[in-house]
């Protein structure tokens, strides 16, 4: 089953994302997670789990993944 998610930011550190809903994403049944950034000119990131989404993008708890439900 596919998990659609969202990354939602409380303080951009980077100056770059912005804060709230900055990205969208899905994870695979395999656990590929792959995030699309809503920014300008926006860019696409393949991960070989969701834990590499936190580690790289959480900002120390920062940016929380937010998963839709149902």
């Amino acid at each position: 089953m596919i998990k659609i998610f969202w990354l939602k930011r409380t303080d951009d550190i980077s100056g770059i994302s912005g804060i709230g809903i900055v990205a969208d994403g899905v994870v695979f049944p395999d656990g590929t997670a792959v995030l699309r950034w809503r920014t300008a000119g926006g860019s696409t990131g393949v991960y070989n789990d969701i834990e590499s989404v936190k580690k790289i993008h959480g900002h120390d708890g920062k940016t929380k993944i937010v998963y839709r439900r149902g």
